[in-house]
């Protein structure tokens, strides 16, 4: 780690896919993250939150080219000073778990048709280390109705035509999803 910052002209960035090396001129966002800490090339970079990393290297790697770019505003503080506590990061990971339950999985859910279970888990209360046990049958009923649904459904929703019906439910994802890791972001901020 060479301790030191360094300047990127983000207007110029295009992030990519996965994992680079240093000198074939592509990165993603964690990668560039670390590059402006003055840490070695590496998409963990010591200096931000693991929970937080683990999220956009997904976030990063499951979008679009130009979804992709929307992920340059992270580069830079808060993110750079971002690594917390033991108690921050579990909070922050509980964050992303309850995102992805009670948020992401019921719009995909509603999508398909499967109100009743799209239902079940916004009713979730909080997800926890105290409630995740008694959560887990809905979650599981949850999958498996959805697993039942995609094989059909992947015949009947072939096409642009369903890209284009998907659209609305990415765009209200993908803004939720920024509001999150500002949500993650401040557990640091309020710390300080």
């Amino acid at each position: 780690m060479t301790n030191e910052t360094r300047s990127l002209d983000l207007a110029k960035l295009r992030l990519a896919v996965g994992k680079h090396n240093p000198d074939d001129g592509e990165m993603c966002v964690m990668e560039a993250v670390a590059y402006i800490a003055g840490e070695d090339w590496t998409d963990s970079p010591q200096c931000v939150s693991p929970a937080i990393a683990q999220f956009l290297r997904s976030w990063n790697d499951g979008s679009t080219d130009e979804q992709r770019q929307e992920l340059k505003r992270y580069i830079g503080r808060p993110l750079l000073t971002s690594r917390g506590t033991e108690a921050q990061e579990l909070e922050r990971s509980w964050m992303a778990f309850n995102w992805l339950v009670g948020v992401q999985a019921v719009a995909w859910l509603r999508l398909a048709g499967l109100d009743d279970h799209a239902d079940a888990l916004a009713g979730l209360e909080w997800l926890g280390p105290d409630t995740i046990k008694a959560a887990t049958p809905v979650i599981r009923a949850a999958r498996d109705a959805a697993r039942a649904a995609a094989g059909a459904a992947a015949w009947d929703a072939a096409g642009a035509a369903a890209r284009a019906a998907l659209q609305p439910t990415v765009i209200k994802l993908r803004d939720s999803a920024h509001d999150l890791v500002d949500r993650m972001l401040a557990v640091t901020e309020a710390a300080s």
